[in-house]
């Protein structure tokens, strides 16, 4: 990895990597201010969900670059924080000792119904996380508030 590894490193963390996680690394890094580190992984990873790449592009965020990855592809001996974001699926557990955050987000990729329908919800995702993520940067107090 090119980032650097003295930073606050935050795992965005779910089952296949392809939306909920990957918008909320794509979302970290664009809102976040400097001094941070953000990554995703999913225990079964799939592939990269385009209406997750289209919700975030609609608001001037690029994440078609970004790849599904497991838990293998990431340095987990860096990373301070995960972020577990399953909500009608089990999480995947990452044994350690590291903060760990829970966001139970209604899977986008899951719904089943007209496109534009669908990317509503992947909307609606990007909108709630929008909302969580300053808890990451800010003091800790409002850290673990959903």
């Amino acid at each position: 990895m090119s980032e650097p590894t003295n930073v606050p490193t935050v795992l965005f963390l779910c089952v296949a990597n392809s939306a909920r996680s990957q918008m909320a690394e794509g979302l970290a890094r664009a809102l976040a201010p400097p001094g941070h580190r953000f990554l995703s992984a999913g225990s079964e990873p799939g592939v990269l969900h385009p209406l997750a790449v289209a919700a975030l592009a609609e608001i001037g965020i690029d994440i078609s670059e970004q790849r599904a990855k497991g838990l293998d592809a990431i340095p987990l001996d860096q990373v301070d924080t995960i972020v577990t974001l399953c909500a009608e699926e089990v999480c995947p557990v990452v044994p350690g000792k590291v903060a760990q955050v829970h966001w139970p987000l209604p899977d986008p990729a899951r719904v089943e119904r007209p496109e534009a329908e669908r990317l509503e919800a992947f909307r609606a995702a990007r909108d709630r996380l929008k909302q969580l993520l300053p808890q990451l940067w800010s003091p800790l107090p409002s850290r673990c508030s959903v």
